[in-house]
């Protein structure tokens, strides 16, 4: 939705009530802003991002992301709007795997499939948080106790939102562990550049700097197999609406109902790589993804049917947001030769995405 006639606000972090849990726990919502006009607000209950203002071309600012106007829509099942999700984001087949000789049974919330951390994942979470010592940002941490879903270990975890000068939302995320355990943390936010209640994203163009993707089963589980993007409706080398193949027969888009896939990212070295670029062209917004992750899940609102009702009483429907999740791949602790996402005593586990917002003209 656009709001007219603002003013940009001074940088900082306003805190503000955002509801109780039923057992009266009181939720806040945090404010960041960065002074240019770009605004994050998040909740310490699942470090969910409920709010993302950004200028178009004009200065005219929009919240481009789904979310709620209250913390009740949250504490109900959602489709993670906005959220951290963990210890394991994604799908873990069959909700096990086996890790040094051992078969752990985690908990089945996707048919016989475990996703996004379970029943009670990181999204359900209530996070303590601080301030960065300069204002630009928040630390949000937490404890997942050994046990927790199934999981074996007990996990430190913090998760820092930091918004920068020039309008970017970088996201760290460190954890540690005193048992062998399978991390792999995303945010699961459902982006219209348009504006969140402005209908579906199909004319948003995407690029997405991958030759390569994980093919799914028919229940959307990773066959193991890496394949090549050329000849098929995942080739997002070069810009192309979401809309042009989202329907294409492929039986990939077929098993999924349009786009949820991981991207297998060209990289070369450690550190930051480009990983994609949403764009809106009537508004001129832009949204350009880096991160350290070797993966990027790319999904295009399949489920959502209209019986959601989001901030202002839009009603989200399909193809009304995009989720850009970057991560490593999904059931990888049953995937070998994927990249391992096992945290061992004395390691600590690192990811970085920044996530940066600018026009076009």
């Amino acid at each position: 939705m656009t709001q007219t006639g603002h003013s940009t606000p001074a940088a900082g972090i306003v805190r503000r009530p955002f509801g109780r849990t039923p057992d009266g726990r009181s939720i806040e919502e945090l404010v960041l802003t960065n002074g240019r006009g770009l605004e994050v607000r998040a909740t310490d209950y699942g470090c969910i991002i409920t709010a993302l203002s950004v200028p178009d071309r004009q200065g005219q600012l929009a919240d481009v992301v789904h979310g709620f106007d209250a913390l009740e829509p949250y504490l109900q099942r959602h489709p993670y709007f906005g959220s951290v999700v963990g210890r394991v984001a994604n799908r873990v087949a069959n909700a096990r795997f086996t890790l040094d000789g051992t078969v752990c049974h985690l908990t089945a919330n996707h048919g016989p499939h475990h996703i996004h951390g379970g029943l009670n994942g990181f999204d359900r979470k209530i996070w303590s948080w601080r301030s960065m010592p300069d204002g630009t940002g928040i630390v949000f941490s937490a404890v997942s106790d050994d046990g927790e879903e199934g999981y074996p270990g007990r996990l430190a975890v913090e998760i820092t939102y930091a918004l920068t000068g020039d309008d970017a939302l970088r996201i760290v995320y460190t954890a540690t562990t005193d048992r062998p355990t399978p991390v792999n943390l995303t945010q699961h936010t459902y982006f219209n550049l348009a504006g969140h209640g402005s209908g579906d994203v199909l004319t948003h163009e995407l690029t997405v700097n991958a030759d390569r993707y994980t093919p799914i089963d028919s229940t959307l589980i990773p066959t193991g197999e890496i394949a090549s993007v050329e000849g098929t409706p995942l080739d997002f080398r070069d810009p192309a609406p979401i809309g042009a193949r989202v329907d294409d027969p492929h039986p990939q888009l077929r098993y999924a109902r349009g786009y949820d896939h991981n991207f297998v990212l060209n990289r070369t070295g450690e550190g930051l790589h480009r990983a994609a670029r949403l764009s809106h062209p009537a508004s001129g917004r832009t949204l350009e993804i880096a991160t350290s992750e070797p993966g990027l899940q790319v999904y295009t609102a399949n489920l959502l049917d209209g019986t959601v009702t989001g901030k202002g009483g839009v009603a989200y429907r399909t193809r009304s947001g995009i989720c850009l999740e970057t991560q490593h791949y999904p059931d990888a602790p049953n995937k070998p030769h994927f990249p391992s996402i096992i945290v061992r005593p004395g390691e600590t586990y690192r990811a970085e995405t920044v996530f940066r917002f600018g026009v076009c003209t």
